[in-house]
């Protein structure tokens, strides 16, 4: 299993040329974010749409590149996607004409692996996140939730350093999501995975991270610290929400949204 690896930001900048009504407009997506992930930590980014979470989230993957600073997985320059970190999407991207199994597969073919190996390692994974029923069925077959299943298996079993999630669970139902939120914390206990991931759900945020970066305007605006004792118990999400320190933080975040919109509208 890949050891857990720490993520640093400095200095990130992201700008990008819009062309609108004909004109060519520069648009700062990124204003000089930092900030550091620690190893094993569950880290969310949140903010309101177009603050530049996601943009943050695609340099770290490496699927963009940034204008100015850096970013470092494990002490190393992020240059191009690699196989320490695994991206999970909004939505699960699989390939239609592979079964569950297949997709999980793709990802550690890429790797080289073959035979038996491979084919042991993609049931595994699938097994994590209780899919092994279901391992031949094909993406039109599976519900929402169960293609996310699938991209987080998918994502795990390549055993990355980190992983990264855009709004993994934006798309589904509150039911489902809940479901997926106690899976989650399930893998990180067990793996001690590295992740950081963007939501919009405050709630959410709350629920699985260690810490919450609040983003406006392509800026960090806060970091605030989530006190809530680990392992979180997977099967009772409400007496997590109805911790002191869940209610606490919560509100202290959405203050601080609250007061950046408004904010932002007055100027």
């Amino acid at each position: 299993m890949a050891p857990m690896a720490e993520v640093v930001l400095k200095d990130v900048v992201k700008t990008f040329v819009l062309q609108v009504g004909g004109q060519a407009q520069l648009v700062n997506a990124l204003k000089g974010v930092s900030f550091s992930v620690r190893p094993g930590e569950i880290v969310a980014l949140t903010g309101p749409s177009g603050c530049g979470k996601t943009t943050a989230l695609r340099i770290i993957m490496g699927l963009e590149s940034a204008s100015a600073g850096e970013v470092r997985v494990a002490g190393k320059h992020v240059q191009g996607c690699g196989h320490d970190r695994g991206m999970v999407f909004q939505h699960a991207e699989l390939l239609p004409w592979r079964t569950a199994l297949g997709n999980v597969k793709f990802g550690l073919e890429m790797k080289g692996l073959r035979g038996k190996e491979l084919t042991e390692r993609a049931e595994s994974y699938l097994e994590l996140v209780g899919l092994k029923e279901s391992m031949g069925r094909r993406p039109h077959q599976l519900s929402g939730g169960m293609k996310q299943r699938v991209g987080i298996a998918r994502a795990l079993a390549i055993d990355p350093a980190v992983l990264l999630m855009d709004e993994p669970f934006g798309a589904l139902d509150a039911q489902t999501r809940e479901v997926l939120q106690a899976e989650l914390l399930s893998i990180h206990a067990k793996t001690g995975k590295t992740i950081i991931f963007v939501t919009h759900d405050l709630d959410e945020a709350v629920l699985l991270a260690d810490r919450v970066v609040l983003m406006t305007k392509g800026e960090v605006q806060d970091i605030i610290d989530i006190n809530l004792p680990r392992p979180r118990p997977r099967g009772d999400v409400v007496a997590v929400r109805a911790h002191d320190e869940f209610v606490q933080k919560r509100y202290l975040i959405w203050k601080a949204l609250h007061a950046g919109a408004i904010s932002s509208v007055l100027h």
